[in-house]
């Protein structure tokens, strides 16, 4: 399968947008945030401060698509790429440019906070264990709609929209990520096998 780095190579390139969606492309779930700093039961309305907090964008990660010609091909950015992107998003103050699943533009979402992440930061808190060099991001959710499907887990993360130059590539620390990926996965599955028998 073809593998594509994306890039930003000219002005039009970069993230003008960030969604709420169901299965988000970099397999990374948000986690909603409560007054507690604690992940919320659904159950739970009080001291809810709306909040989700999850990745915008993790380095090296392959991510699956399927052209328009019904091609199946993986693409991935780099730490830098993923810096620069972030950088550009905030600069542009594209923080109030949210869609619900790459469909509808929605109102009453914000994203208050951005960073990447270098060593350890607030993520680790709440489990999710991302890499160096991922882009992190913090959404307030004041519109009622949107935080019932939040609570509903209708929606479950971030995803990006913009416009990369992308780039054919055999990139070797890509290659590397992705062998540890697969070899974890099929230790898990080992696992559950040996633990099902017996």
């Amino acid at each position: 399968m073809k593998l594509y780095e994306l890039t930003i190579e000219d002005e039009m390139d970069g993230v003008f947008a960030v969604s709420l969606v169901n299965t988000p492309a970099i397999e990374s779930e948000f986690v909603a945030l409560s007054k507690d700093k604690e992940v919320i039961e659904l159950a739970e309305v009080s001291g809810e401060k709306r909040q989700v907090l999850g990745a915008a964008l993790i380095p090296n990660k392959s991510i699956y698509r399927k052209g328009p010609d019904g091609e199946d091909y993986n693409i991935f950015f780099s730490k830098e790429t993923i810096q620069q992107v972030q950088e550009n998003f905030m600069k542009a103050k594209n923080t109030d440019n949210m869609t619900l699943e790459h469909n509808q533009p929605i109102e009453g979402v914000s994203i208050i906070e951005s960073w990447i992440k270098e060593g350890s930061d607030k993520s680790d808190n709440y489990g999710m264990n991302l890499p160096d060099g991922s882009w992190v991001i913090m959404a307030k959710v004041d519109s009622d709609d949107i935080w019932k499907e939040v609570k509903a887990n209708k929606v479950l993360g971030f995803s990006i929209e913009g416009r990369f130059t992308d780039k054919l590539t055999k990139n070797k620390k890509h290659d590397e990520y992705s062998d540890q990926l697969l070899n974890s996965i099929v230790d898990n599955i080992t696992k559950a096998i040996n633990q099902y028998k017996n």
